[in-house]
């Protein structure tokens, strides 16, 4: 085995390493991430500095900050109690962890002889502890600044206008971004330096063949790392999205349609658990799938180069780059005052696109000095690689900006079709969902088609680093969103003039188009580094091919891809019974408290935040239990060929739907906004003209 080992070794770094080679070739692990500990650090002393500059900016009146303080407790609160739960997870898989690869450690296969490393256990648990606790790190400190950056958005759309306001709800959502991929990229780097310490990889061969046992076995522990944050970005998603949507149908098929009172008005009991949701969704819980995301590529590329120096080095140094050109992107976006919606999507724009440059500079620079000479051929091939998946993440982004924005015909053809009744909208929002699929799927396509030809499954796996480099800028675009609704939703409970609900009402439409281009990029990211990490399980399951044909694999490739629909039937189904549950406490506080419909008595809004709360929480379980379970039941009870077909069909079946379902509620969301803003804009015009 170890002869195997010592020979697959050598084919795969002599392409750019061979004995007696000079830097990068000889370096350590210290060295491979050496820039992107650098970087780590840079984003998090960046997401502190944007943290004390949020603080500058004024909080309001009273009343504002009283509908702010409701809206953080319930946040908080709601995390608190899903992170308890998710704690016992975490302890129960860290133990399981530790005793299988203590029984059975890993590194043996990169041993010689008996040699075998019982520290392996230790490793595997401390790795999936980490990034479990990282990632929901990440979805708690953006929480925290989010439930903040609300209240001084209002004031500062009150007070100083658009162009202020669009700067401080994005500089909240870039704390969000720079504090993910900080918290990612230097967590990650520092578990690799840490397992290649004292690793027992065998007493024979060169040097460069212990080295690249070393690192192998290193990079094989981070797989644990990127479990334990997908585990929390699984369950934070799913109990976050229930809280969300249970929340927003409860206030408003109450409120809005029963009652006929305003969106975000202050009678509706369920409105502060529905500004709570945007942030434990769309906040908490996309920055914790997207630090999964931002990680898992990184492992897969450093899977993929096979115990290569240059190629494990690459993704880390990559990642940096992409944070440094973030920090330039950040400082690129601003408007004026009175702008219109393409003119607001345009100044995110200017952050992703001034980003995206600087980060194919950088990448050039850094490929140059990795693959000098001979080898130059091969590095560009990659370079391409990064720069074909950065660009398919901005076309991705463009494709669903185009299907959402209420200022493109697919989001105004669902208003028209209003004109005919609620059946229509519902049926034109449906086919415009579909339709949506098409551009993304050609596109990811194309890279995968692409970046196989010019580098193999490791030119796929460093264009989904280059698709997530520019992260740090692209999330803040995304977590601004759930900001901004919240700014216009305690304008309305606040009373404030309708002036600053129009300046929101414009923020929040811009919100909704940035949320369903995020989820879209996120999807996108995910689907390339799902292909690499399966690429990576048949690696090392021996799965030497996957033929369709063959039964076995035909079944799991059915089996996988019914199963995002049953994960999303769970999860609706979820939501309709915690909804269910704020429509009747909603319903009986408007028949019970004298006074409430009137406004002369106060919402008990904390019964509906607790309800919210204890249901999302308890409605997670079982669908992120079975998402858990489905590989390992599949892969023990049939075998890897049959899970490789499993996974085959989830990954294409899961993005068909994701992208129809994002798209969907985007375009419907922004089609309700597209009426009332048009509406609000001729009444305004009528009065002019009077």
């Amino acid at each position: 085995m170890a002869d195997l080992v010592d020979n697959l070794i050598s084919i795969f770094t002599v392409d750019a390493c061979t004995s007696g080679s000079a830097y990068p070739c000889n370096t350590t692990s210290i060295n491979v991430v050496s820039l992107s500990l650098i970087c780590g650090g840079l984003a998090l002393l960046m997401a502190i500095g944007l943290t004390k500059k949020l603080q500058t900016y004024e909080r309001g009146t009273d009343e504002m900050n009283k509908l702010c303080d409701k809206i953080k407790s319930g946040a908080r609160a709601f995390l608190v109690t899903e992170y308890k739960y998710l704690s016992m997870f975490v302890l129960l898989v860290f133990c399981v962890l530790i005793i299988i690869y203590t029984l059975d450690p890993p590194s043996n296969l990169l041993s010689v002889g008996d040699n075998k490393d019982r520290v392996d256990g230790i490793r595997a648990g401390g790795c999936f502890i980490g990034g479990a606790v990282l990632s929901a790190g990440a979805g708690w400190a953006g929480m925290a600044v989010a439930t903040d950056a609300n209240v001084r958005t209002t004031q500062a759309a009150d007070k100083q206008g658009l162009s202020v306001a669009l700067r401080v709800a994005f500089t909240g959502g870039a704390v969000m971004g720079f504090t993910v991929v900080g918290l990612g990229l230097a967590g990650l780097s520092f578990f690799f330096w840490l397992m290649t310490l004292n690793r027992q990889v065998g007493v024979l061969g060169s040097d460069e063949t212990l080295a690249a046992r070393s690192m192998i076995a290193a990079v094989d522990s981070l797989a644990s790392f990127g479990f334990g944050a997908s585990s929390i970005a699984l369950f934070a998603r799913v109990a976050g999205g229930i809280y969300t949507k249970a929340a927003d149908v409860g206030a408003d098929l109450v409120g809005k349609v029963e009652m006929d009172i305003p969106e975000d008005d202050p009678r509706n009991p369920a409105v502060i658990a529905d500004n709570v949701g945007d942030n434990v969704g769309d906040v908490a819980g996309m920055g914790a799938d997207l630090f999964e995301s931002f990680v898992g590529s990184i492992i897969a590329a450093a899977t993929l180069a096979n115990g290569n120096a240059v190629k494990i080095a690459l993704p880390f140094w990559i990642a940096g780059a992409g944070i440094v050109a973030s920090l330039f992107g950040f400082f690129a976006v601003s408007t004026k005052d009175g702008a219109n919606q393409r003119q607001l999507m345009f100044a995110l724009h200017k952050g992703v696109i001034a980003s995206s440059v600087l980060v194919l500079a950088f990448s050039a620079i850094i490929v140059s000095q990795f693959f000098p000479g001979d080898y130059a051929r091969e590095g560009w091939m990659i370079f391409a690689c990064i720069a074909i998946g950065l660009i398919a993440g901005i076309l991705i982004g463009q494709a669903t900006e185009y299907y959402t924005s209420y200022s493109f015909w697919p989001t105004q053809s669902i208003t028209e079709a209003g004109v005919t009744g609620p059946a229509t909208v519902i049926i034109q929002g449906l086919g415009i969902g579909m339709m949506s699929c098409v551009a993304p799927v050609l596109i990811i396509v194309a890279t995968i088609l692409g970046c196989n030809a010019l580098s193999g499954d490791y030119g796929v796996a460093m264009a989904a680093v280059g698709m997530l480099s520019t992260l740090g800028v692209t999330l803040a675009t995304d977590a601004y969103g759930p900001i901004a609704d919240n700014a216009g939703g305690i304008a309305e409970m606040a009373e404030l003039e309708e002036r600053v609900r129009e300046t929101t009402d414009a923020l929040d439409a811009l919100g909704n188009t940035t949320a369903a281009t995020g989820k879209g990029f996120a999807i996108g990211s995910a689907v390339l580094t799902s292909l690499s990490l399966l690429t990576a399980f048949k690696t090392n399951a021996q799965v030497v091919s996957a033929d369709i044909g063959d039964p076995v694999v035909l079944s799991g490739v059915l089996f996988g891809a019914m199963l995002p629909f049953l994960f999303a039937a769970l999860t609706m189904l979820s939501v309709q019974k915690a909804a269910g549950a704020i429509i009747i406490e909603v319903r009986r506080q408007f028949a019970t408290i004298e006074g409430l419909r009137e406004g002369t008595a106060e919402a008990d809004s904390d019964k509906c935040v607790a309800i919210s709360t204890q249901s999302s929480v308890e409605e997670m379980i079982l669908p992120g239990v079975y998402a858990v379970l489905s590989p390992l039941i599949t892969g023990l009870l049939i075998g890897p060929k049959c899970l490789t077909g499993m996974l085959g069909g989830a990954i294409a079946s899961g993005m068909m739907l994701a992208i129809m379902m994002a798209n969907a509620g985007g375009a419907w969301d922004n089609s309700k906004k597209y009426i009332e803003i048009v509406s609000s804009s001729k009444s305004l015009l009528i009065t002019k003209m009077t």
